[in-house]
């Protein structure tokens, strides 16, 4: 690696790697001139290998949206029908019965790893709205979380945050290959923005995470396809080679949250063996992702999201299949999200959602999975004592389903229907979430669940395909962009009573209104909401 050198004390720089967002004192540590090195190579190595898949990917959604449908490859068939298993796994990974997500602010990782769970995965991406600074100050509360030395005091009441001295394992998510950060470039290209996050975690944390006792953790998201895993595996194999770290150090769990990747969980395994810690439902995603690869095909149009749970049968032949294929390799096949949170002042309400919240994760015990994720530090419990009757030992890996998954069972069409009511549920939420996230904010309580971009993405996705198609409402009306902009406006002027005019006005509702229409309206599908909104996140790059 290039020897670097600063520019000036707010510019660091290196022969190829300068930083364009905003240098605060409480940065240099992070933003090292050895970490920059380590990342300007990583990028220099493996950005060409993220822009080819990338490219693969378009083309093979174009091959979908000329009828072609995923399915089980034969050309890896000897992957699937082979007897192999994924190395084994660290001690303090045994065990990760409950696992509680979120971003990664200082008070919320404090929180999260005091919650109970066994598991914090630490968010940089769908929770987490990647302003310049919302991503380096993660970065520094995470170095700071390692060593123990993460302390925070409200602003507004003076209340201390400290860790307890038993806390959840870390394990952190950078964001997707689809994304950039833009803040930085390597030889005057924006850095792939899962190489920054990952790198700048790893350089600085791998040995102090050692020496503690655990190791450097990993959850993976929105791949598409085994050779995405490969990159990630040869990302791994070459960052651990440069530190001096033994090889197999680094675990990483794959979210399965496309529907391409259901079809090969066998082959991403295969391709992480050395460094698998299994795989995760990643449910909403996965939702969003089923729209999206059969988006022009009327014969797939999805009903309301509040019909799409997960004892529909392809949702559950696929969290059954990932079940099956992780015990068989020998590692973890955790559940998905509860995305309830407590609802004080309503104990009716408040009981409703604890039921809903029982009974999936009874669900998923009875399954098989070796765990859970909730959203919130008050459902820790909840999940817990149904993990802890069904499961009284680590994990269940030693659970084998005796069950056949077809093409056809991971392809059926949810059923249900479409309501004025789900279309309204889908512009209000996909509206206020945006702007909440183009406000910084990535993690949204609203109506009483926990929203992050994968539910944003569901929303306006839904929107678009009915309006592609012409869909009708359950009452016969078609779902037009004269009837979708009527009721925009209608559950904008909503939010407007709702927050207060002076609110409304210093917010940056009418925006996300207006982003949410266009993603919804164009003839061309946006991949993923969160590449144009970045435009209106990333700061100007300074000279």
């Amino acid at each position: 690696m290039e020897l670097s050198t600063y520019e000036n004390e707010t510019r660091p720089i290196t022969r190829s790697c300068r930083v364009l967002g905003t240098m605060r004192p409480e940065y240099k540590t992070v933003l090292s001139r050895e970490a920059l090195d380590f990342v300007a190579e990583l990028a220099r190595r493996f950005r060409p290998r993220v822009e080819e898949l990338l490219t693969l990917r378009r083309v093979v959604q174009s091959r979908f949206d000329a009828g072609m449908k995923p399915c089980f490859k034969p050309e890896t068939a000897h992957v699937r029908n082979s007897s192999w298993t994924c190395a084994p796994l660290p001690a303090d990974l045994q065990d990760r019965r409950v696992e509680i997500t979120g971003p990664v602010d200082r008070k919320m990782i404090i929180n999260a790893l005091n919650s109970g769970a066994s598991v914090f995965m630490a968010d940089l991406e769908d929770s987490n709205a990647p302003t310049w600074s919302n991503v380096v100050d993660g970065q520094v509360n995470l170095y700071d979380a390692v060593r123990r030395s993460i302390e925070f005091v409200a602003p507004t009441t003076g209340k201390e945050y400290k860790l307890n001295d038993e806390t959840a394992v870390l394990m952190v998510r950078p964001r997707g290959w689809h994304l950039w950060e833009k803040h930085v470039s390597v030889d005057g290209k924006a850095v792939p923005a899962a190489l920054f996050d990952f790198g700048l975690y790893f350089f600085h944390n791998v040995r102090e995470l050692l020496a503690r006792g655990t190791g450097p953790y990993f959850y993976l998201p929105k791949l598409q396809s085994r050779l995405e895993a490969r990159l990630w595996n040869d990302v791994f194999v070459w960052s651990q080679e440069m530190l001096a770290i033994e090889q197999g150090t680094i675990k990483a769990t794959v979210l399965i949250e496309t529907l391409p990747a259901a079809f090969e969980m066998d082959e991403i395994l295969w391709e992480l063996r050395q460094h698998s810690a299994g795989l995760n439902c990643g449910r909403w995603d996965y939702i969003f992702s089923y729209i999206k690869t059969f988006r022009e095909h009327r014969e797939f149009v999805v009903p309301d999201r509040g019909d799409v749970g997960m004892t529909q049968p392809n949702m559950a032949a696929y969290t059954r299949l990932c079940i099956k294929t992780c015990h068989r390799r020998g590692v973890h096949a955790m559940g998905g999200m509860a995305a309830q949170i407590p609802i004080k002042n309503d104990p009716e309400a408040n009981d409703a959602a604890i039921a809903k919240v029982q009974a999936d994760k009874l669900r998923e015990a009875r399954d098989g999975h070796d765990g859970t994720w909730v959203a919130h530090p008050g459902l820790v419990p909840v999940a817990k004592v149904i993990f802890d009757e069904y499961m009284p030992q680590p994990n269940q890996i030693d659970k084998q389903l005796d069950i056949t998954v077809t093409d056809a069972d991971l392809l059926a069409l949810p059923s249900g229907t479409i309501t004025e009511a789900g279309l309204r549920q889908n512009v209000n939420v996909g509206t206020l979430y945006l702007e909440a996230w183009l406000g910084g904010q990535g993690c949204v309580p609203l109506y009483n669940l926990m929203e992050d971009a994968a539910t944003a993405e569901i929303s306006r996705t839904q929107v678009w395909q009915w309006i592609r198609h012409g869909a009708s409402l359950d009452d016969g009306r078609e779902i037009t962009p004269e009837l979708f902009q009527q009721i925009l406006d209608e559950e904008l002027s909503s939010i407007e009573r709702a927050v207060g005019a002076e609110a409304f006005a210093a917010g940056r509702y009418r925006e996300a209104a207006e982003l949410f229409a266009n993603l919804s309206l164009d003839k061309h599908f946006e991949e993923f909401l969160t590449l144009p909104a970045y435009e209106l996140l990333r700061e100007t790059p300074q000279a």
